[in-house]
């Protein structure tokens, strides 16, 4: 029952993650907002989340892991319900700056739990479910979205997409409270609550001086919002380098394999994030598909995820970092398709020409995804690897907020001036170049993956 309540927690925030991609569309016209809520519609959230994570788990290990897991968890219902209840832009995306956070005190606490309190082999089967689970959960949640949105359940239009985590929640909490097992809390943990929030107001304010500036011009709101999140990285970097707890370990950085993998996850992550999101965008806004038909048709990419992170899995041990190029490669490869699709074939697309492309960019993703950052951790001492993982784990989390904005800026800009087929061209020319960067760092990677075991 512990393993349920965990899987419940971290399906509400992957089908959160993944759902607001398809209901972009219609809560702009219900709202009656402009661009600028489609790019804070999925950033918002990634980014309170990625920024926070580290803070929630040593939240959870300074207060204990059920009591964060609860708080956590009681929140991101609440904030669900407020979203979904939204009566204009600036409710929807202070709920899901909210959510966010709340997820942060969630996340972490799950896996903290089941390795304190499983066995061994348990924690070993346990651990083995959650690809296949979140596998699911990604699937799902786009086609919730769609299928609540077009079904218009109860006259609420697209509301029902926020509701549901009121539904799933309050059954987890429920369990949670009955079954979640208590970890002992360690009251030797530091909590530097002044970085955590650094970070944050950094990432925020220059995300808002980015999505300004592209909506309403470089004025000196745009840009002083941009130099003042830059300045406040610059000062969250330097207290970082003064701390003696610091969120992400010095010595880290100064490994060549962690910082390069690092620096790949975070373009890789921004870069596919913010391309499914566009390519959810392009098939209603440019092809014209229904909301459920969007969801369908975003299957064969989340298809081709699975099978990439299945075949990671089977061939990191013999080809080493190689998989990584080859996970690159294989999304390039299907950017072409795609690219080849939009400008040969056009608005006359049928769906298999769609879903050719997108399951071989979800191939590569998927052994992207899983492996830069196994890779990554590849010469890390087994004494930092948890705070390793769990850095990396933030950084992808910052790395999808900042990827939806960045990416689909790209994009609307594009489509306002030129129409979907030239902002869809230049959104993947955009996307290839970013992947085709990231080629020159596979060198730098460790040869041998992290023992995931360990």
């Amino acid at each position: 029952m512990t393993l349920v309540v965990v899987l419940l927690a971290d399906a509400m925030d992957l089908i959160d993650a993944t759902i607001a991609n398809v209901a972009a569309p219609s809560l702009v016209a219900d709202l009656g907002a402009g661009p600028s809520l489609i790019k804070w519609l999925g950033a918002s959230y990634a980014l309170a989340l990625g920024s926070l994570l580290v803070l929630g788990g040593r939240i959870g290990d300074r207060f204990g892991q059920r009591r964060t897991f609860l708080v956590g968890l009681t929140g991101f219902v609440l904030a669900s319900a407020v979203a979904g209840l939204a009566v204009g832009p600036g409710m929807l995306i202070g709920a899901r700056v909210a959510q966010g956070a709340f997820g942060a005190l969630l996340i972490p606490q799950g896996m903290a739990i089941i390795t304190a309190t499983f066995p061994k082999d348990a924690v070993r089967k346990a651990f083995g479910l959650f690809a296949p689970m979140l596998g699911i959960f990604a699937v799902a949640g786009p086609l919730l979205g769609g299928i609540l949105i077009d079904i218009d359940l109860f006259g609420l239009q697209w509301r029902p997409v926020f509701l549901i985590n009121v539904v799933l929640g309050g059954m987890a909490l429920v369990l949670a409270l009955r079954f979640l097992p208590a970890v002992e809390a360690d009251r030797t943990v530091r909590i530097d609550l002044v970085a955590s929030g650094l970070l944050a107001v950094s990432l925020f304010s220059f995300l808002f001086g980015l999505i300004t500036g592209s909506d309403h011009g470089w004025g000196a709101p745009a840009i002083g919002a941009a130099v003042a999140g830059v300045v406040l990285f610059a000062v969250f970097c330097r207290r970082q380098a003064r701390s003696d707890q610091p969120l992400l370990a010095r010595s880290l950085l100064r490994n060549r394999g962690f910082t390069s993998g690092l620096v790949m996850g975070l373009l890789v992550f921004a870069a596919f994030s913010g391309l499914m999101y566009v390519i959810s965008l392009f098939f209603q806004l440019g092809l014209g598909y229904s909301p459920t038909g969007t969801s369908l048709n975003l299957i064969p990419l989340t298809a081709g995820i699975m099978g990439g992170s299945g075949i990671s899995t089977a061939l990191a041990p013999k080809l080493g970092r190689n998989l990584v190029l080859g996970g690159l490669l294989t999304t390039l490869t299907g950017a072409g398709l795609l690219l080849f699709v939009v400008n040969v074939i056009g608005v006359d697309a049928t769906w298999w020409h769609n879903a050719i492309a997108t399951f071989v960019i979800g191939l590569g993703a998927g052994i992207c995804f899983s492996t830069i950052f196994t890779f990554a951790l590849g010469d890390v001492e087994p004494h930092e690897a948890g705070a390793a993982s769990g850095s990396l784990s933030a950084v992808q989390q910052v790395a999808n907020g900042v990827g939806s904005a960045t990416v689909t800026s790209v994009f609307l800009a594009a489509i306002t001036s030129g129409g979907s087929i030239p902002a869809m061209t230049t959104t993947l020319l955009v996307v290839a170049g970013v992947i085709a960067a990231c080629l020159a760092a596979v060198p730098l990677l460790p040869r041998v993956a992290a023992d995931v075991e360990h």
